[in-house]
């Protein structure tokens, strides 16, 4: 089972979008706060639609919250700044890979603390990034595929 971890989201449908997508794949979804709505609102709801009660979610409450919670993760840093493709590692269940706030990506500290973890996902020049919830889908199902989609049919 995987993890994907969104730092401080801040669109509520690319939320919703993403747990359903965990739903769907059985990947736990952790949120760290502060988020950038409120946690019932109701385009996050609509965007994840019925598939609330199949996502298992755990929020924590900041940053170093989530790393006390979980001080041996294998983390996955997926940002632009990273130097190589998420396609070229090797991904492992248990893994949490995770992605920075729509607007400013994951900050500076987080990245620096382990660079060779950091990947990205190969764009044209010039292009500032991809929606949040394609990124996370792209990643995630290249993990899945990795371990044979255990679980999905």
């Amino acid at each position: 089972m995987f993890h994907v971890v969104l730092y401080e989201p801040e669109i509520p449908q690319n939320t919703g979008n993403i747990a359903r997508l965990c739903a769907a794949t059985g990947t736990i979804l952790h949120l760290i706060e502060p988020l950038g709505f409120f946690w019932d609102d109701p385009r996050a709801k609509r965007a994840g639609l019925d598939y609330w009660e199949a996502v298992e979610i755990r929020r924590h409450r900041g940053w170093a919250a989530f790393l006390a919670a979980h001080p041996r993760a294998h983390l996955w840093l997926f940002s632009t700044k990273g130097k190589r493709s998420y396609a070229e590692e090797s991904y492992a269940p248990d893994d949490f890979l995770v992605f920075g706030p729509e607007t400013r990506g994951l900050p500076e500290e987080i990245l620096q603390a382990d660079p060779g973890r950091c990947l990205r996902i190969p764009m044209r020049p010039g292009i500032r990034s991809l929606n949040l919830a394609n990124a996370v889908a792209i990643v995630l199902y290249e993990a899945l595929r990795q371990q044979g989609f255990p679980g999905l049919d």
